[in-house]
């Protein structure tokens, strides 16, 4: 894991060098063991390292044999060994062991198609001098960020965003639409970002730069059969144990590094099947590290206690109170860089922190087994939902909703008219391709009610919604109503938000490495020819899963209800103390000065939690949201913070 940094075109040598200099300055938490910059004929590549694969031979960025090939790598390739082997097949010879050179010679075998042979977390940027041509790349679920600018005739890109604004004339401006797009769908849409004139590489595309001319593709797409579709015959046994049979690979090849590697333990099904395969391979014993809430309604801790006993691994814990998820707030946004509506991220920030103090780089997690194999309540809640439609006159089949949610005790004392109101138990509704979404959609964008009335006349009619429809593939209408759920979790929630405001980013801020074994392309791929009764089996969630995993885990998590990671929201902010930030951001003047919100009615929403009254979705959403986007402002916008930039090496070619 790493930062990738560089430019194609012409700044001139001493602008070219300052550029990377800024550039990889800004990443030195993503690389924090070395850094390196090349000054070339009509680019420049730098990056900043966090040393994980063949710890003396893998600097960056690294140069073919003949020199005329380039590339500065973030992430992993797990199937590098294989790679390797096929490559030394066709005669070529390596000087080191990194996954970075396999990389750069695949890249010499096949060219830009590479990226095809990958399964990896990855973003890279490829210089080939021979043709004057960079290839930036991502990988297939999103995991590893990469963004792009345009400025005077060059093409600048980095792993985050604030390594571009470090370039001359990049100003940091609130985009209108990608602010709506968070208030309604929790992230924006990619090539969209918080950000004006700045781009994010969406997940599974390329982008060449060649000749002056920019060309956007996708290499993969996530995709599943068309509903009724015959499928070859297959019991559950047969699933059940290809399950199994990719998990335990996808796991082996995450296991592989020159550090040691730890596992998240949530106390839920998906990391702890994760830890307990990654404790098999683990000779001299597995780390783990946990997330604890002062809160009942959010702790896990007897669960990972379970899972630690069970393993016998070294475990180590992070209790988060309110307090601890206030203090770290602001650095939760400078690191998301972008506005965010709930506060889980902070505990994982800190999280990762326990991470790091521990001596650790690289850890695994679950994330990704709720989105391939059915796991959200959400899925249930859309399988309830046409349910009722059927029988639109039932008070009995409403009342079912409440099964889903017993965590939320406001839900339980709903009629059925209400429940049935809320989530659009509607026979109309069913042919709605966002269908499966449209309470959470609801739900979210019932905060913009405090937008501020500059910032609605400028976004007039523009509705976020509509623009994730018009980026549904071709074919969607035609699948089954629970795989067009998954795809819209799969390909724009997980990227857009878990993996980046959650993951990559709060890891990162550590110099933390997270692999994912759920979101091998592969287990991905095969889960979506998986026939939805087996993934959701009446309201069971993640089925397939379970059965595939039940030899390696206890029955009190194999058997417990789904719990979905949530953190106490605008609660953290007021409890045992309001911090000064807090009054600071949302006192009316400094809303009016942003311009983004309705002073009078934040400050009535600022009240309303402050007395603990704020208790329902869209009261926490909307305050959470609103208090990132202030906090975004004054850290990009407003520039509070500044400070030197550290150099970094340089080479010149």
């Amino acid at each position: 894991m790493c930062g990738v940094v560089g430019y194609v075109g012409d700044p001139g040598p001493e602008d070219g060098l300052s550029l990377l200099h800024g550039l990889c300055g800004a990443l030195r938490h993503r690389g924090p063991d070395d850094d390196g910059v090349l000054l070339l004929d009509g680019a420049g590549l730098g990056h900043t390292r966090l040393a994980v694969v063949d710890i003396e031979g893998g600097r960056q960025p690294m140069a073919s044999r003949d020199g005329q090939v380039f590339v500065s790598f973030n992430g992993e390739i797990f199937n590098y060994v294989e790679l390797r082997r096929e490559l030394e097949d066709r005669g070529r010879r390596f000087r080191t062991t990194s996954d970075t050179e396999v990389l750069l010679q695949l890249y010499e075998e096949y060219g830009p198609d590479c990226v095809r042979r990958l399964n990896g977390d990855f973003a890279f940027a490829i210089w080939d001098a021979r043709r004057r041509r960079m290839v930036m790349a991502r990988d297939r679920i999103g995991v590893r960020p990469l963004f792009v600018t345009r400025r005077a005739g060059l093409v600048v890109f980095a792993s985050e965003i604030k390594a571009l604004l470090t370039v001359p004339g990049v100003r940091a401006e609130i985009d209108p639409i990608a602010l709506d797009q968070i208030f309604t769908l929790w992230a924006p849409i990619p090539p969209r970002t918080a950000f004006k004139d700045i781009e994010e590489l969406p997940p599974a595309h390329m982008l060449i730069v060649e000749d002056g001319r920019a060309s956007l593709s996708a290499y993969w797409e996530l995709a599943f059969p068309r509903r009724g579709e015959v499928r070859p015959a297959r019991g559950e046994a047969a699933w059940r144990d290809e399950v199994r049979a990719l998990l335990e690979d996808a796991t082996a090849i995450r296991m592989r590094s020159d550090v040691p590697v730890g596992a998240y333990l949530s106390g839920g099904l998906d990391s702890a099947a994760v830890a307990a395969l990654a404790a098999r391979l683990a000779p001299a014993g597995l780390n783990t590290f946990s997330v604890t809430f002062d809160s009942a309604e959010h702790d896990e801790s007897a669960f990972q206690a379970v899972m630690v006993d069970r393993l016998g691994t070294r475990h180590r814990s992070i209790a988060c109170g309110g307090g601890a998820i206030a203090r770290a707030f602001a650095a939760v946004v400078a690191h998301a860089e972008r506005p965010i509506l709930r506060t889980a991220p902070a505990p994982l920030y800190l999280l990762s922190g326990l991470v790091r103090e521990s001596g650790m780089k690289v850890v695994l997690t679950g994330e990704g087994a709720d989105e391939i194999f059915a796991g959200y309540d959400l899925f249930k809640e859309a399988k309830l939902r046409r349910f009722c439609a059927r029988q639109p006159a039932s008070r009995r089949r409403p009342q079912l909703l409440r099964r889903l949610y017993p965590y939320l005790p406001g839900l339980q004392q709903q009629t059925p008219e209400s429940l049935a109101a809320f989530f659009g138990s509607d026979a109309d509704m069913a042919d709605d391709p966002l269908h499966s979404h449209r309470p959470r959609l609801r739900g979210t964008a019932a905060t913009k009610m405090f937008f501020g009335a500059d910032l609605r006349a400028t976004l007039g009619d523009y509705d976020a919604a509509a623009e994730l429809v018009s980026r549904l593939p071709e074919g969607f209408r035609e699948w089954h109503p629970l795989h067009q759920a998954q795809y819209l979790e799969t390909r724009f929630l997980l990227p857009g938000y878990i993996l980046s405001s959650q993951g990559d980013r709060m890891a990162m801020a550590h110099g933390v490495e997270g692999r994912f074994p759920f979101l091998d392309h592969r287990l991905v791929e095969l889960a979506a020819t998986i026939p939805p009764e087996m993934k959701l089996r009446g309201l069971r969630e993640k089925h397939i899963l379970r059965e595939a995993v039940r030899d390696c885990l206890p029955a009190a998590i194999l058997d417990r209800p789904k719990q979905p990671y949530r953190a106490p929201d605008s609660a953290a902010f007021f409890a045992p103390g309001e911090p000064d930030t807090v009054s600071a951001l949302l006192e009316p003047e400094a809303v009016r000065a942003a311009g983004l919100f309705n002073p009078a009615a934040v400050a009535r929403l600022a009240d309303k939690c402050r007395r603990g009254l704020g208790r329902g979705f869209r009261d926490n959403a909307a305050f959470v949201g609103i208090l990132s986007t202030q906090l975004w402002h004054r850290t990009f916008v407003e520039r509070r913070e500044s400070g030197a930039l550290p150099r970094s090496r340089a080479t010149a070619l």
